[in-house]
């Protein structure tokens, strides 16, 4: 087999829809494997089923996904005021957005699969999801980079 032979019929770019379907796609398999690996090996992150962390990562992925687009529109906002006061009010709504929804997404997944979806330790929880994210966000990160190094 050609290496030809993995290649699309046509040489179209994929569309729009396209696109972000590969981003979610991706997005949500590997907060999956981040959260499993954790759900495994730390005994502060609990999940029941591998169907149970397959819908918590779809959701994480989503809610994650709505924290950042907030974060982004609110900075939008404060980034066209002038001054220093807008500056400083710009990055604090935006720490304010960021750490806050961690208690919205908490309470999502508590709301949503009750205890078959558990994080435990410190302040109920928080720093055991705040890790799970901050691992997650970041193995995103890693592997889009990896993805833009291997088109040069």
């Amino acid at each position: 087999m050609t290496s030809e032979a993995l290649l699309p019929v046509t040489g179209e770019a994929p569309s729009n829809r396209q696109r972000l379907f590969v981003r979610y796609y991706t997005g949500i398999l590997m907060d999956l494997v981040v959260l499993n690996l954790f759900a495994e090996y730390w005994k502060n992150v609990y999940v029941d089923t591998f169907t149970t962390s397959l819908l918590c990562a779809i959701v994480l992925q989503v809610l994650l996904k709505l924290t950042v687009a907030l974060e982004h529109k609110v900075g939008g906002y404060f980034k066209t005021k002038p001054g220093g006061w807008m500056k400083f009010l710009r990055f604090f709504c935006a720490w304010l957005i960021l750490f806050g929804s961690k208690f919205v997404i908490l309470e999502a997944i508590v709301q949503l699969f009750g205890e078959d979806v558990r994080f435990y330790g410190a302040f109920h929880g928080i720093v055991a999801l705040i890790v799970v994210v901050v691992v997650m966000l970041l193995a995103e990160e890693l592997i889009v980079r990896l993805y833009r190094k291997l088109a040069d």
